[in-house]
């Protein structure tokens, strides 16, 4: 008989969303398991552009959207101060363009309106002089500029914290775990919980519930269908470019061939650009990005910031965003909102889907499906996710006295910090705790392009449930800088081999399908010389450690 977990609710899908419900579940005092197949946020969340704004161009056809987004961006910074960072934006308009100065501003007046709900700045018009003077990188040409700012934040953190904040409030957790069918009572009546594989070593058991939540993003069709039900979205693919270090000062604003609105923005130590929005038909575990896309991102950033292509594109992020259904608009109009359903209305009580949205209003969608789920169980503790803080989120770090204290380079508090708040200190008082007294050392710096210790390393595997290798690029960015991987792969996994008794064959299969990751992200990128030097280096680097490709 399959080991069996009871709790009250079962959310499948472990992005924003269905980290966010399992969080505001575990506030209200409901017990629920979340389970994510892969590691949190590593579909759409990870994919998304990494910012809590409001949405400029969602204001004239979908206002409320605008709103939502702006209303829970102000309570993201408030839950999560240390997950945040500004992002100022410039935006450039050319003599050509079809919409001139004058309306241009008269739709940023509208979003200042918005700005004190997510603690923005105002806009303001510069000429072409004042915004040369302010970004040298922007084009010559432009008639004048204008400036508004929104927020950064690094998505799958924020999803893991969202999730380590419900496992310490008595949730179950688990990554690495596919639903591999709903249970339901005799006679194909309620959804009663779901049978389970663990996808690293193959065991299968049962999660029973009362109720459970689809909240699978552009997966949710295919869990819905495992019911007998029909979710319809249009699903809707993204590229980002993400470059080898920051290539302005401030978020530049640019316009695709097609007239599509597109941004390169500062975001932790890279620049990254884009998105696309294209429809979606193929396989969503074989994502990649193509290189007609990196060029359609490229020519679109040069017109705003001609130097671009001298900039290193170090690799991509692709993913797909589980937009609702609409037919005859094009990708970029289809609406941003989102739905909770109710599938009682299909014949399948006791199932419930999220779907829609995005990041930057995942609190209050989450809420939202929350209260569905609480008033199917009877329960009437109202939400609190809008003011407890999350975990690190309660305070403020004193970097100087944590690096001191702990023998570590001031840069290295500072990125610890920016993931772990104030916890930073308990993730370096692990380490010295971790280690023998005789053997005690300073934490040691592993990816010097973050950078990442060793310390946060052992954490996430011992505090955090990290499983997998590749866990780690999202959990604490590991690879995602200039070397790709090349020169901490070997560091890193000896630490999680150390934490978790992984042994030499275990760690070839990581190590292996940590680069293979890397470079299906690299690849699209990359032409002519570099191409060939990271063909190279790929294989020599490969071959030195006795792995093939």
């Amino acid at each position: 008989m399959s080991p069996c977990i009871r709790v009250p609710v079962l959310v499948v899908g472990g992005g924003i969303n269905g980290a966010g419900i399992a969080r505001d579940l575990a506030l209200r005092g409901v017990r629920c398991a979340l389970v994510e197949r892969r590691e949190f946020g590593s579909g759409t969340s990870w994919a998304s552009s990494g910012m809590i704004h409001g949405g400029l161009r969602y204001l004239q056809k979908d206002p409320d959207v605008t709103l939502h987004s702006c209303v829970d961006s102000g309570a993201i910074q408030r839950i999560a101060p240390h997950l945040i960072f500004r992002i100022p934006f410039v935006m450039p308009v050319f003599p050509e363009d079809p919409i001139g100065p004058e309306l241009v501003e008269i739709g940023l007046e509208m979003y200042d309106q918005y700005q004190p709900f997510k603690n923005g700045r105002s806009h303001t018009r510069l000429s072409r002089a004042e915004a040369l003077r302010l970004e040298p990188a922007l084009s010559p040409r432009l008639e004048c500029a204008f400036t508004l700012d929104e927020w950064g934040v690094d998505a799958a953190r924020l999803t893991a914290a969202n999730a380590l904040d419900a496992a310490e409030r008595g949730a179950v957790v688990l990554t690495h775990t596919e639903l591999v069918e709903w249970l339901r009572e005799p006679g194909g009546g309620r959804v009663v919980g779901g049978r389970m594989r663990d996808r690293i070593n193959g065991e299968e058991f049962v999660i029973e519930a009362d109720v459970c939540m689809n909240a699978g993003g552009p997966w949710v069709p295919k869990l819905a269908a495992l019911a007998g039900v029909e979710v319809r979205l249009r699903p809707g693919k993204g590229i980002h470019l993400v470059f080898e270090r920051r290539v302005s000062n401030l978020a530049v604003y640019a316009r695709g061939v097609d007239g599509r609105d597109m941004f390169t923005f500062p975001h932790e130590q890279n620049s990254m650009a884009g998105t696309t929005d294209d429809d979606f038909y193929g396989d969503l575990d074989r994502l990649e990005a193509t290189e007609d896309e990196v060029a359609y991102v490229l020519q679109a950033m040069e017109r705003s910031i001609p130097s671009i292509r001298r900039h290193r594109v170090t690799h991509t992020i692709q993913g797909v965003r589980p937009t609702l259904w609409g037919f005859g608009k094009n990708e970029d109009e289809l609406s941003r909102d989102y739905v909770v359903v109710d599938h009682a209305r299909d014949g399948a009580p006791g199932l419930f889907t999220i779907a829609g949205g995005k990041l930057a209003a995942y609190r209050l969608m989450a809420e939202d499906a929350a209260d569905r789920l609480c008033t199917a169980l009877g329960v009437r503790e109202p939400g609190r996710s809008a003011t407890t803080p999350l975990p690190g989120g309660d305070g403020a770090l004193d970097v100087l006295a944590t690096a001191k204290r702990f023998r570590t380079p001031v840069a290295a508090v500072v990125r610890l910090g920016f993931r772990h708040g104030t916890r930073t200190s308990q993730v370096l008082a692990d380490h010295d705790t971790d280690l023998p007294m005789d053997g005690a050392t300073a934490p040691r710096v592993v990816c010097a392009c973050e950078p990442v210790l060793d310390a946060e390393l052992r954490h996430v595997v011992t505090r955090e449930g990290v499983r997998r290798l590749t866990d780690c690029t999202l959990r604490v960015r590991l690879g995602v800088g200039a070397c790709q991987g090349a020169g901490c792969v070997g560091n890193a996994v000896a630490v999680l081999a150390d934490a978790l008794d992984w042994s030499a064959a275990r760690c070839v299969e990581e190590v292996r399908a940590f680069v293979d990751e890397r470079w299906r992200a690299v690849a699209p990128a990359l032409g002519g010389s570099h191409l060939a030097a990271m063909e190279i280096h790929r294989h020599s680097f490969l071959a030195g450690r006795g792995f093939t490709s």
